[in-house]
This record gives structure tokens, sequence and C-alpha cells, in this order.
């Protein structure tokens, strides 16, 4: 009994230790990261006037991103699983900062279109190697939590982002538009904490000196067990993993629900100016309340996905219920105060379903396979993130209304919760 507690104590140790370490820093990256990936959508409040630029091209621009994006996603993921975790986030860090302050000098379209293209090359691999490196340090039942506290930056980066944008985009400092200065101090934290980086994080927990040693044995060995577990049962080759059932059903799953996030994130605060007429900040600020929800929402949802170990209806049901409530918003749209109460459970749905879903390829594969996986998953599911703001902004000038864009957005929602629902019931996908 003696023995059993101590092991115990010694568990409860290693993971108190790792989450106090790890999660606040990955977490004020992924915020950095984030502001500089969708302050594009409130500097729109004021660039595509300054710039003469039509609806169709602020959305090619800001989904353009993704195309970027989408090329190294793949290899980032594989460089984090079999190179260096902190070295490789480093270099993704301090590029995207350069490249997001360079933003602030665009003047024509093409500039724009450049600029957004090559944002995406710098960023590419960071959230898929964020996601193997948690599985680098916790254990299957702990892993929808920590991706839950590492991903709940992507509210909480709107909600601090919102009223800041507002803040700065009311400036005018030597001349320069606040849109333009925006990028700028968005950008300069990247760059900065992508040398901090390369001190703070360590790549595995055998290298863990700030560990004691008996909860630096713990971690290691039991998340090799776990390894071996599912090399047991499931064992293959990245090319194997890629063409898996699952695997290409969790990225259909993920494209379309990024199609609904992105789409929501960069036109938002567009539509509630065009709808209310409030000065950007008011309009800024309203634009953070779907966060502050969907905050609270997405921890909540990765708590309990954990305790229950289901993975499938904690990623559909969000889904589901943001694509209704962005269906009542269009049928509700005559009554304004009423419609944005909706909305802002669908911005709240679209992080909601994050770490359930973000926990079911971690448990289908391992090592280089589970990397490749998760790099395809989110390479090709962001493209969704270039369908979503570009199918708004096109269908805006073709048609003049937001309707047409808005319903794009519900149906990716409706058909990602329904794919999800195809997936293996058991929540362990490997022995399903």
């Amino acid at each position: 009994m003696a023995s059993l507690a101590q092991d115990l104590g010694v568990q409860e140790r290693a993971r108190r230790h790792i989450t106090l370490r790890l999660l606040p820093f990955l977490f004020l990256l992924y915020i950095i990261a984030f502001l500089d990936r969708v302050n594009v959508g409130f500097a729109g409040l004021e660039m595509s006037r300054d710039l003469g630029f039509t609806d169709r091209i602020f959305g090619l621009g800001a989904g353009i991103f993704f195309i970027g994006y989408f090329i190294f996603e793949i290899p980032g993921a594989l460089i984090v699983e079999r190179w260096s975790a902190r070295k490789w986030i480093a270099r993704i860090l301090i590029t995207w900062g350069i490249v997001t302050i360079a933003i602030a000098a665009v003047h024509t379209p093409r500039q724009f279109y450049v600029a957004r293209f090559v944002l995406g090359l710098a960023e590419a691999g960071f959230f898929p190697g964020m996601v193997v490196y948690l599985t680098h340090w916790f254990c299957r039942e702990d892993r929808a939590k920590a991706v839950a506290m590492f991903m709940a930056a992507i509210p909480m980066s709107n909600i601090i982002g919102s009223p800041f944008a507002g803040w700065i985009l009311g400036a005018r400092w030597f001349g320069q538009a606040g849109w333009r200065w925006l990028f700028v101090v968005e950008g300069i934290p990247a760059v900065l904490f992508g040398f901090v980086t390369l001190v703070y994080l360590t790549d595995w927990p055998a290298q863990a000196k700030w560990l004691p040693e008996d909860e630096r044995e713990w971690i290691t060995a039991e998340l090799q067990r776990e390894k071996d577990a599912t090399n047991a049962k499931l064992s293959c080759t990245v090319w194997e993993a890629l063409r898996r059932r699952e695997v290409l059903l969790l990225t259909a799953v993920y494209f379309l629900a990024i199609t609904g996030l992105y789409g929501f994130i960069v036109w938002f605060p567009t539509i509630v100016k065009r709808a209310t007429g409030l000065p950007n900040l008011a309009v800024t600020l309203l634009s953070a309340l779907p966060y502050l929800l969907g905050l609270v929402a997405m921890l909540w949802n990765g708590w309990h996905s954990d305790r229950s170990g289901e993975r499938r209806w904690h990623t559909a049901i969000p889904l589901f219920l943001g694509g209704t409530c962005l269906g009542l918003a269009l049928l509700t749209g005559n009554h304004l105060p009423l419609a944005f109460l909706f909305m802002i459970v669908v911005g709240a749905c679209t992080t909601i379903f994050m770490p359930a879903f973000w926990a079911l390829p971690t448990e289908l594969l391992t090592d280089s396979a589970a990397a490749a996986s998760i790099g395809m998953i989110n390479s090709v599911g962001n493209l969704g993130g270039f369908v979503g703001p570009f199918g708004i902004g096109y269908l805006q000038t073709l048609t003049h209304s937001f309707v047409p864009g808005l319903v794009l957005l519900l149906v990716g929602m409706v058909l990602s919760g329904a794919v999800v629902l195809a997936l293996p019931r058991s929540h362990r996908l490997a022995q399903g």
C-alpha cells in the first residue's frame, strides 16, 4: 500500500510540474500566433476602405494565408517528432513575426496576397507541432484537458485582441493609419518569444532537468508503455496512416469545421460593423463576446471528454449546435439583438469542439505516423480557412448580402458534425 501511495504521489507531482511548466508558456505562444493569424479581420474594418479593396479582394487575401500554410504542415509536424520541437517552434515564431510586421507596408491587392501567403508559409507546422509536442509530455488520459488548456488561447486571443485592436485602429502615429500599426505591434512579440522559446522549452521528458528524477522516470516510462500498447494493436507506416479511413474522415471533419471557424472570425467584426454602424472600439468589444463564452465551454468540454473517455459526441454536439444557432440567427435577422445572441453561440461553438477532436488522432497512432496524420488533418483541414473567408467575401460581392456566405458556414458546421459520427463508436479508435 505504501508503495502504491508513493507511486501515485510521483504521478500527481509529475503531472502538476509538467502542466505548470509547459501549458502557460504554450498558451501564451498560441495567443501570439492566433493574434497574428486573425488580426486581419480587425484590420479589415479600416484597411479595405483605405486601400480600396472590395470584399472579394479582402476575403481572398485573408484566406490565401491557408494556401501557404497547407504546403509545410506535414513536414513541420514530422520535424517536431524527429528533430527538435524547441528549435522548430522558435524558427516559426521569429519568421512569422517578421512577416506580420511587413504586412503593415502593403498598398496593393497583389502585395496583400503575397504577404498573407508568405505568412502562411512562415507559420506552417506550428499548431500540429504543438499537438505532437503535447503527446511527448501528457498521458492519454490527460491529453484532451491539456489540448483544451492550450487551445483556450483561441478564444482568449480574441478576448484580448478585440479591444486592443479597437484601440490601435483609432491611433494614427507618425502619420500612419492604425491598421498598419496593428500588424507591427502584434508582430513584435512573436520575434521576441521565438528567442525565449529556444531557452525555455525542453524537447523530451528525459532531457528535463527541471523535473525531479523520479518524476522524469515515471512520465518517460508511462508514455513508452502507452506507445507500446498502441503499436501492439496497430502498427503502420506514415503512408499507411495517411490512407486510413479514420484519418481521412478526421481530415474532412476539420476542413468543414474550419470553414466555419475562420469564416466567422474574419468576417464577424465587419458584419457587426455594417449591421450596427457602431464605432470600431464598440464593434471590437462586441466581437469578443462569443469568445468569452467559448473559453469557458471549451475548457469544460475538454475536461468532460477526458472524464467520460468519449470523443465523438463531444466533437459533434458543438458543431451541430453552432450550425443550428447560425440558422436561427439568419431567420431572426430582422431582430438584431436576438440574432446577435445566436451569433455569440455560433462563435463559441467554432472552438468548443477542438479539445475532444484533437484527442482522436493521438489515440489512433503513435510516433511519426501520428505526427504525419496530425499534419495532414491540420493542413488539408485548414484549407477550409481559405474557403470560409473567401467564400463569404466572394458571395457578398456577388449578391451584396452576407446571407449566402453564412449559409455556407452553416452547411460546413452541420456536415462536420455528421462526419464525426461516421468514426468508430469506441473512443479508442485503435480498437475500432
